[in-house]
């Protein structure tokens, strides 16, 4: 198989997975709750994200060079982790509406 096909099979792949991130993001800022949300498994995706960098990371030590799809594991880590963020946020605020 090409190299080139590979790294638009990939790049898809990690295209489709974080097509959702910003629509949670949204989600999240608007509900301003973390009721429904699982801190285990945004953490589960965090670390995949993590490993695939790795993986890369590792690549470019062996090979000297960076594939682009790399650049869309860092976006997906960086929203993942946008995603994080209003988790605790949103902890913060429901603990702030039950005392009230």
């Amino acid at each position: 198989m090409s190299e080139l096909l590979m790294e638009i099979l990939e790049a898809t792949m990690v295209l489709c997975f974080g097509i959702s991130w910003p629509l949670s993001i949204v989600k999240s800022y608007r509900a301003r709750t973390a009721k429904g949300k699982s801190l285990l498994f945004l953490l589960f995706i965090f670390t995949g994200y993590v490993a695939g960098i790795a993986w890369k990371m590792i690549l470019l030590a062996e090979t000297g060079e960076i594939k682009w799809p790399t650049y869309f594991y860092f976006l997906n880590l960086i929203m993942v982790g946008t995603d994080i963020v209003m988790y605790f946020r949103n902890k913060r605020l429901d603990a702030k509406n039950e005392t009230k």
